[in-house]
């Protein structure tokens, strides 16, 4: 859900996204490359990501991933099902002993 989140604002490559999750957080979260990049195949290979060869800021050769429309539509269900289970857990830490 991260990672299309990520995404979701404009394509970037994988270190960018890393970066942009840990922005996005204010640092509370940090995805290393071990995660990231198998997590970046496994969406891509969803088809909820699109890959494509481009060129980074410091001029590297480097994979861009974009947001595909099946990718949008699963992040607005990854979206609601966080926000089912974050509430669910909110009230059973709400709860008094």
């Amino acid at each position: 859900m991260l990672i299309l989140k990520a995404v979701s604002l404009e394509p970037m490559h994988g270190f960018g996204i890393g970066q942009r999750i840990m922005q996005m957080s204010d640092q509370a979260l940090r995805v290393e490359e071990g995660s990231l990049y198998p997590a970046l195949y496994r969406v891509e290979q969803q088809g909820w990501v699109k890959a494509d060869w481009g060129v980074s800021e410091n001029n590297q050769r480097a994979k861009f991933y974009r947001l595909t429309r099946s990718g949008r539509k699963q992040l607005e269900i990854e979206s609601d099902n966080w926000e089912r289970l974050a509430a669910g857990v909110f009230k059973v830490m709400r709860e008094s002993n």
